[in-house]
């Protein structure tokens, strides 16, 4: 299932304006080098490619506030296709994969990597659950996946604004509606709170659908 009208993901234009801006002049120069390097050897060669190389070492290179743009770009000069993004997310750390994640978008017109997303939100890394409720999973996750990914953010406390297309996909939701008002009554039950964002989105879920509105 593709939907369209989502929001997108920052630009590729972005991101490199961004380290452009951010970056200090060694870890600039290492970028650039690492952008070139993955342009002139696309794919894979080998065990390992000498770019994934650069995305084990983006963290330390250009510092954690940049390191997913730096990712994300590499991979893009790289053209790395669903294979080599699943490759990367398998055997990567938390952070490669989380720019795997990231990287889709950009990279995967289709449902190819669905099962990356879906491995993330199986997982409890905020971090990596955020990554996955991006565009690509707005576009292909099927409405039960989809419903399932905004209560694993409810759950684990990330939050709901990171979840792309969220006003589209949960407007007149009247099955989200009921999980939602389910997943609140168990918190209240246990003595626990109800997230915030849970209002937001049962908002959106109980609104009549815009035909009728």
């Amino acid at each position: 299932m593709t939907h369209s009208a989502v929001a997108a993901a920052p630009s590729l234009d972005a991101l490199r304006e961004h380290l452009d801006t951010h970056l200090d002049p060694a870890a600039r120069q290492w970028y650039r080098q690492a952008l070139a390097e993955a342009a002139d050897h696309p794919g894979g060669h080998g065990p390992i490619s000498a770019w994934e190389l650069r995305l084990a070492e983006a963290g330390r290179r250009c510092g954690s506030r940049h390191a997913d743009a730096a990712r994300v770009l590499i991979l893009h000069a790289a053209r790395a296709d669903a294979v080599a993004l699943t490759r990367v997310y398998r055997q990567g750390t938390a952070d490669e994969r989380r720019a795997v994640l990231l990287a889709l978008p950009h990279l995967v017109p289709g449902p190819d990597a669905l099962p990356l997303a879906e491995d993330a939100l199986r997982t409890n890394d905020t971090r990596l659950i955020a990554a996955a409720v991006g565009p690509y999973a707005a576009r292909h996750l099927d409405t039960h996946g989809w419903r399932h990914a905004v209560l694993k953010c409810l759950f684990t406390g990330v939050p709901v604004d990171e979840v792309a297309a969220l006003d589209e996909r949960a407007h007149g939701d009247a099955e989200l509606a009921r999980m939602l008002a389910d997943f609140a009554a168990e918190r209240t039950a246990a003595d626990r709170p109800v997230p915030g964002g849970l209002h937001r989105v049962l908002a959106l879920a109980t609104a009549p659908s815009r035909k009728e509105s």
